[in-house]
């Protein structure tokens, strides 16, 4: 008979918390700060308001909420990444506050935000439903919690799909691509929001070729950098030649000298129920 046995939570956390320490995933947010931008926007952050920015890495939510002129805290379980954010800001002139946290664990008082706000960061966190509980949690009645997640059936998905062909995932983890699909943000959130409204949105990702988009990633974004140095150099290779493949499919020039990549994520604005 076999004993199927839960996964391990915390012990992949820890492992994930090295997988995005390693590389260096502030080279890949400064290619996508638009998608915080947006986020900024729809959610209607106001001046003066309290914001949090959850799993903010290197700053692209904290930098868009600050530019609100809202008072912003920025969480992240990288130190690393929040030394990272503070340097941009004062690069910009902007003032936040960085806490070094677990997402599942917020270090802040019930009903501490106007706002909570997460671009591409609380999805990847192990237990999904924890997760959501703490966004709730520390969101203020009337408050709004604005998401943005990788779509599980656009390209992210794919290339988190393809990678784990070469490198399996732990058995029994939630995917972080469901909080990119609505009806799982609905059920995690649940009674706690009301208006929660979802759009899809694309990000387009554009490098020089194929070849240039895998070695970009497999340099610095943590899951693609682990993924490779877990293979031996026969593994990295094919590893690397079904990644450029998924990219020439997925590329809509069709063009010698660059790529274009749509990438689908969910925007999701939700009120915090009284």
């Amino acid at each position: 008979m076999t004993v199927s046995t839960a996964p391990d939570l915390e012990a992949i956390k820890a492992k994930q918390q090295q997988t995005w320490a390693s590389g260096d995933y502030h080279e890949i947010a400064t290619t996508i700060p638009i998608i915080s931008e947006l986020l900024a926007d729809a959610a209607d952050l106001r001046a003066g308001s309290r914001v949090l920015d959850v799993a903010g890495g290197s700053g692209n939510t904290a930098l868009a909420a600050a530019r609100t002129g809202a008072d912003v805290v920025s969480l992240d379980y990288v130190p690393a990444l929040l030394e990272r954010s503070k340097a941009r800001a004062t690069a910009e002139g902007l003032h936040y506050e960085t806490v070094v946290g677990d997402a599942e664990a917020m270090p802040f008082d019930d009903a501490s935000f106007d706002a909570v706000v997460s671009v591409v960061g609380v999805m990847f966190a192990p237990n999904h439903q924890r997760a959501a509980d703490e966004l709730l949690r520390v969101t203020r009645p009337g408050g709004t919690i604005a998401l943005a997640s990788w779509a599980p059936d656009s390209f992210i998905g794919d290339l988190f799909r393809t990678t784990a062909q070469h490198v399996p995932q732990p058995a029994g983890l939630q995917p972080p691509g469901l909080w990119g699909k609505e009806e799982h943000v609905r059920s995690l959130l649940g009674d706690g929001v009301t208006d929660l409204r979802a759009e899809r949105r694309t990000y387009t990702f554009r490098y020089r070729s194929p070849e240039h988009f895998v070695n970009v990633f497999r340099t610095y974004y943590g899951p693609t950098h682990k993924a490779f140095a877990a293979l031996d150099e026969a593994g990295q290779e094919r590893l690397s030649a079904d990644l450029a493949a998924l990219i020439e499919r997925a590329d809509r020039l069709d063009a010698e000298d660059a790529v274009a990549v749509p990438a689908d994520y969910l925007e999701v604005i939700a009120t915090r129920a009284g």
